[in-house]
């Protein structure tokens, strides 16, 4: 025997044990987890194509609805229907302990898929007053499959944890609306106030991944809605008018100098015109021109120069031609996600303890907006985080100059590689769940 040898390893197997549990393993039943949702995963798979064929619009998602409200009765949740519209809450009781909510969203977008896939969606609806191709171009397929997988994980492991459970499908978040539905019909009076809330997003990130941070993870969203009037008549009489589309053009063009003159370069700020709707032939210039779009920020203060400048602007362009003052929506829209530095600081041990430091990485904010936190705002610490869904070959290839570019959220080309994709969001979600209510 080696004495010296023998001392080493007795100093070594000492300081390891002196080491903070959370330390030496932040994530105890990454195992059990893995292994419960591998076994699941023929179900979900098969879930999680029939949710992508038959997507449904906002506050239109009655077949949606049923079909989660059916599988978590199955799991031996307590479900409620049509709360906030079209919304589902499941409940599930399990000793005293933290209450934890857990959403997904269910609703899908008016838009045609192209991504080619053996289960695309070939689905319809009336969106705005036309019929509409419609598609999970956004990944809530994934998040409500992982949701499901995360719910019959947490029951399998019963006896690992306390509290209550309330798992939530969100209606209408595309349009950021369907949290303040559930709010406004009772959600945190009806059911359980949770302690925490979670909620996870698809993103264009190698599957096997989860990126996260603390403070805003999502902008402030606000609409911009507004009818440019003018003085209608014929095209070749342009003086015995009052153009609205010229003013319309002028307000594209010189709302963006609140942009890049008005708002500080070093924050965040988007104004985007998205449609613009006037006028039936090429030799009549029209009454009046519709001009939509959006506003996105992170901090109040730019929110609110933004939304004042758009107003701005919008008044200045018609007072320059003559015109009477134009009619005006612009703002109220969804408040950035602001995430609780303390509860991304204890699930970031589990993460990368689960799927290793390279694979769990704190990630800038996205620009994009999300209703979730209309909960996080009712007094509820949250975290939402992102988990990957494309081939790793595909993301690295992307990222080299030159590389092809891989299909944004919102694309209709976003098509999730579903396995990998599923499980590590439902594996992530159990685990976050579990380092809250774990015994």
């Amino acid at each position: 025997m080696n004495r010296p040898l023998t001392r080493i390893a007795a100093a070594i197997v000492l300081a390891l044990s002196l080491l903070p549990a959370q330390a030496q393993q932040a994530a105890p039943l990454k195992g059990e987890v893995a292994t419960r949702v591998d076994a699941m995963y023929p179900w979900l798979d098969k879930v999680y194509k029939d949710l992508h064929a038959h997507p449904e619009i906002a506050f239109q998602e009655v077949r949606t609805a049923g079909k989660l409200a059916a599988e978590m009765r199955k799991l031996g949740f307590e479900v409620t229907e049509k709360v906030g519209k079209t919304g589902v809450v499941a409940v599930l009781k399990n000793g005293a302990g933290p209450t934890v909510l857990v959403r997904t969203d269910m609703d899908g977008l008016p838009m045609e898929e192209k991504t080619g896939l053996p289960y695309a969606s070939r689905a319809k609806a009336v969106s705005d007053g036309r019929e509409s191709f419609v598609t999970h171009s956004c990944g809530h397929d994934i998040h409500m499959a992982s949701w499901l997988g995360a719910a019959r994980t947490l029951v399998e492991l019963k006896s690992q944890w306390k509290g209550t459970l309330v798992f939530i499908g969100q209606p209408a978040e595309e349009i950021v609306a369907g949290a303040k539905a559930m709010l406004d019909d009772g959600l945190f009076k009806r059911f359980p106030k949770p302690d925490v809330a979670f909620a996870l997003h698809s993103w264009p990130l190698a599957h096997g991944t989860v990126g996260f941070n603390d403070g805003p993870v999502s902008s402030n969203s606000d609409a911009l809605e507004i009818v440019f009037k003018g003085r209608g008549g014929h095209g070749s009489a342009p003086d015995k008018t009052i153009d609205p589309i010229a003013i319309a053009a002028r307000f594209v063009v010189d709302v963006q100098t609140v942009i890049s003159r008005e708002k500080d370069p070093k924050e965040f700020g988007v104004v985007t015109i998205g449609a613009i709707q006037g006028g039936t032939v090429g030799n009549i210039i029209p009454d009046s021109v519709q001009v939509r779009g959006t506003i996105r920020s992170y901090s109040p203060q730019v929110r609110a120069k933004l939304v004042e400048g758009v107003r701005r602007v919008a008044n200045a362009s018609a007072a320059m031609a003559g015109a009477p003052a134009p009619e005006m929506n612009v703002g109220g829209g969804g408040a950035a996600i602001v995430n609780s530095a303390e509860l991304v600081g204890k699930t970031e041990a589990v993460f990368k303890d689960a799927f290793g430091a390279a694979n769990a990485q704190r990630m800038p904010a996205m620009t994009a907006s999300e209703d979730f936190s209309m909960f996080v705002n009712e007094g509820v610490p949250g975290m939402f985080f992102f988990t990957g869904v494309y081939d790793p070959k595909v993301v690295a290839e992307a990222e080299r100059p030159g590389g092809k570019p891989i299909a944004f959220n919102h694309s209709p080309f976003y098509a999730p590689v579903p396995e990998p994709s599923i499980k590590t969001a439902a594996q992530a979600m159990s685990l976050a769940v579990l380092n809250v209510l774990a015994k």
